[in-house]
C-alpha cells in the first residue's frame, strides 16, 4: 500500500543514508524541507521532496498535512518499561525528605520492584507492560530499548526478557532487549556479592544467550551497587555471548565507569549526571554514545547531565526517558525533549537530533530508524498545526501530536 502525505509545512530530519549520528556543532543543524511531500510504500520511506515536484505521484491513500510538521518517531534508547506494580509510596517518602539512597538502604528502590515482579506471573507482567507500550506509541515513540533488572533471580530475569521478546513479536514498535541482571544486589547476596556475580555469569548469561533474549548487556556501575571490577567481570563474561555493553554510569558518582565502558566498546553510556574531564577525554574518538536522561533528574531532583559540555566537546548526545517505577515513571519523550531544552540548555535542533537519529544509534538501529531517509522504516509523527518545530519543546504541557505512523500504519 502506498501512502502519500502532502502539503507538509516542514519535513524534519531529512538525511542521506550515510549519516548515522551527529556530533558537536552538527547537532545544531536540523535538515528540513518546507512545503514538502512524503511517500511511503508498505513500511518504507521511498520518496520525499518539495510539493512542486510531487506531480504525477499516485498513492492508495493521501493525507493532507497542511499547517503540520512531519518528523521521525522518537527513538527511546533507555527504558525499564517492563515492571510490576509501582513505587508511589517512595515518591511520597522523597517528598518527606528521604533520598534515593536512603530508600534503597532500607530495602526499597530496585529491591522493592524486584520482590513485586518475582511475585507477578509472566502473563500479568506482560499485560501491565503493554499498557505502557501502547501509551508511549501514542506519544510518538517508534523504537524502544527495554532492560531487564527488576528480577534479580535467574527465573525472574528470564521472565522479564521473555516478556520483552513477546512485546517485540506482537507490537509494531521496534524493540531492542538488554540484560541488566547487575541492577542491584539481592538481599540474599548482601554479604556475598561475588556469589551474585557468579550467578549472573554462570547461570543467567548462558540461558539468556541460549534463548536469544537480549542484544545488549548492562551493569549499574555505581558506588553502593557494582564497582569497576564487578562491571568488568560481567563485561568480559558477556563478550563470549556477543552481548554489546550499554552501561549505567555516573548517576551519582564519577569514578572511572565511562573509561571502562569505552574500553569494552560500549554502544552507549547512560545517565552521566556527574561528569569530569577524564570522562570527556575517554569519550573522544570512541564510538560510544553518551545518553542523557533528563526526566530522571527532574523526578529525583538531582543534577542534569551537562549536555552543553558534552556537545561543546565535539561529542554526540542522545536523549532517552529511563522509564521505570522508581526514578522516572514516565515514557513521554516529548517531555524529555522539553526538559533537555529548558534544564540542559540544548537548542530545539540539538534535542530533536538527540531524540531521533542519535537515539537510534544508541540502540544500534540507526541504519533503519531515526531520520527521514529513503529506505528507512516509515515511522513518523504528524504534528497538529503548530508555528514551528521550536514549539514542540516550548509547549511542554501540550500534546502536539496529531497522528503516529509506525511501519507505515497509523496506530
Amino acid at each position: 500500500m502506498a501512502l502519500l502525505i502532502t502539503n507538509i509545512k516542514e519535513l524534519l530530519q531529512v538525511r542521506e543514508t550515510n549519516v548515522l549520528k551527529v556530533s558537536g556543532k552538527d547537532m545544531n543543524i536540523l535538515p528540513t524541507i518546507k512545503n514538502a511531500y512524503l511517500l511511503i510504500e508498505d513500511d518504507t520511506i521511498v520518496d520525499y521532496g518539495k510539493m512542486e515536484d510531487s506531480k504525477g505521484i499516485e498513492a492508495d491513500k493521501v493525507i493532507d498535512a497542511t499547517g503540520k510538521l512531519v518528523l521521525p518517531t522518537w527513538c527511546d534508547s533507555h527504558t525499564h518499561i517492563v515492571y510490576a506494580g509501582n513505587r508511589e509510596q517512595e515518591f511520597v517518602d522523597r517528598i518527606n525528605g528521604l533520598s534515593y539512597e536512603d530508600i534503597a538502604n532500607r530495602g526499597g528502590g530496585i529491591l522493592n520492584s524486584a520482590q513485586t515482579l518475582q511475585n507477578t506471573s509472566e502473563d500479568d507482567l506482560y499485560t501491565q507492560s503493554i499498557a505502557r507500550v501502547k501509551k508511549i506509541m501514542q506519544l510518538g515513540t517508534g523504537a524502544i530499548e527495554i532492560k531487564s533488572g527488576y528480577g534479580l533471580t535467574t527465573e525472574a530475569e528470564l521472565k522479564m526478557l521473555r516478556v520483552i521478546k513477546r512485546i517485540k513479536k506482537e507490537f509494531p514498535i521496534k524493540v531492542k532487549a538488554t540484560f541488566l541482571g547487575a541492577h542491584a544486589l539481592p538481599q540474599k547476596y548482601k554479604d556475598n556479592k561475588q556469589g551474585y556475580l557468579d550467578l549472573i555469569i554462570n547461570d543467567m548469561l548462558p540461558l539468556v544467550s541460549k534463548e536469544n533474549l537480549a542484544s545488549y548487556i548492562d551493569v549499574f556501575c555505581e558506588k553502593g551497587y557494582f564497582s569497576i571490577e564487578d562491571t568488568e567481570q560481567i563485561l568480559i563474561a558477556a563478550k563470549k555471548y556477543h552481548l554489546t555493553p550499554k552501561i549505567h554510569v555516573n548517576q551519582f558518582n564519577a569514578f572511572g565507569g565511562v573509561a571502562l565502558a569505552v574500553k569494552h566498546n560500549a554502544l552507549s553510556v547512560d545517565h552521566l549526571e556527574e561528569l569530569n574531564d577524564k570522562d570527556i577525554d575517554a569519550l573522544k574518538g570512541s564510538n560510544t554514545m553518551p545518553v542523557a536522561l533528563p526526566s530522571c533528574s527532574y523526578f529525583l531532583s538531582i543534577p542534569y547531565t551537562p549536555g552543553r559540555t558534552i556537545i561543546n566537546a565535539g561529542l554526540p548526545l542522545a536523549l532517552a526517558t529511563d522509564y521505570n517505577p522508581g526514578s522516572t515513571p514516565s515514557g513521554n519523550m516529548n517531555f524529555v525533549l522539553s526538559t533537555a531544552c529548558i534544564k540542559m540548555k540544548l537548542t530545539p535542533e540539538e534535542a530533536i537530533n538527540a531524540a531521533t537519529i542519535n537515539g537510534a544509534y544508541a540502540m544500534g538501529i540507526e541504519k533503519n530508524y531515526g531520520s527521514i531517509t529513503k529506505g528507512k522504516k516509515a515511522n513518523i509523527i504528524i504534528t497538529k498545526s503548530i508555528p514551528s518545530y521550536n514549539y514542540l519543546p516550548y509547549a511542554f504541557g501540550e500534546n502536539n501530536i496529531d497522528k503516529v505512523i509506525i511501519n507505515g500504519q497509523s496506530i
